[in-house]
């Protein structure tokens, strides 16, 4: 069953799940919002799947509806360590068949490393302890199995230099990151380009792109900035995406050339290390 041309996702199941059972009981969202302790638009976001009760909101909501622990239960399978703008994502790429990633600061989420997790993670929480930096970790490594199975999506990586250069974790850090991610390209687990600073301007120039293809559903494209995200699935929107990403895809140096500068420059990392070290 598809939900506007594409696959649904766990959350709007639950979602879908949580309107019957609320409609069943004879109560309105506002109703249903006085017991929980909410918002009415809360309730709006959790049925249409754009948002997940946390685990107190879950249990409320089964004593308002008499549910006997449905929704708590359930929310223990679906994991709350996504950003919500970021949760549906997480779920439609278990379902892709082909990806297209551009990575203008960053190194991709799917291809990182747990060290550079970390670091990025560590430097997004103003205030942050080991245990909660680990969560964090291990639910982004979890990602980066779907690129492992017999049926992994095909994947196109397009790299801007800066994501390279910049220093995320040491240079240590780096190193091991981006020879990760050109053994993943020469093992034909990914295609891989890079968009050299001497490129210039390119079409992708103001920000990451992540586009999804579905056997038998509409392509999805994802943007995202600074504490925000926003899934686009307007058919003419995410076309223009598709060309963006082609235009961008153009100007990037040949695969082969691609991943050696991806080695040259971890080597660069390496070295950086190596002076460090003896100081």
């Amino acid at each position: 069953m598809k939900a506007n041309g594409r696959p649904r996702t766990v959350r709007e199941k639950y979602g879908e799940e949580l309107k019957l059972r609320r409609l069943a009981a004879g109560l309105t969202q506002e109703a249903l919002a006085e017991q929980v302790v909410c918002s009415p638009t809360l309730i709006s976001h959790w049925e249409a799947g754009r948002r997940l009760p946390n685990p107190d909101d879950a249990r409320r909501i089964d004593r308002a509806l008499g549910t006997d622990g449905f929704f708590a239960r359930w929310l223990e399978d679906l994991d709350p360590f996504f950003a919500h703008y970021f949760g549906l994502v997480a779920e439609w790429e278990q379902q892709t068949t082909e990806i297209r990633h551009y990575g203008s600061a960053l190194i991709p989420g799917l291809l990182q490393t747990k060290a550079y997790s970390r670091a990025v993670f560590q430097a997004y929480s103003p205030n942050y302890c080991a245990e909660e930096l680990d969560e964090l970790v291990v639910s982004r490594s979890k990602r980066s199995l779907i690129l492992d199975k017999p049926s992994a999506p095909v994947t196109w990586i397009l790299l801007d230099e800066s994501a390279l250069r910049r220093r995320v974790g040491g240079p240590q850090v780096m190193a091991e990151q981006l020879h990760k991610v050109a053994d993943m390209a020469d093992s034909g687990r990914l295609r891989l380009h890079v968009l050299t600073l001497a490129s210039g301007a390119h079409a992708l120039l103001e920000g990451m792109l992540y586009l999804l293809s579905f056997t038998d559903s509409a392509p999805l494209a994802y943007v995202e900035g600074v504490h925000n995200g926003r899934l686009l699935d307007d058919p003419a929107v995410v076309e223009a995406c598709h060309t963006s990403y082609t235009l961008a895809l153009s100007d990037a140096a040949p695969r082969q050339e691609s991943v050696a500068l991806v080695r040259n420059i971890a080597e660069e990392h390496e070295h950086a290390q190596h002076r460090a070290d003896r100081r």
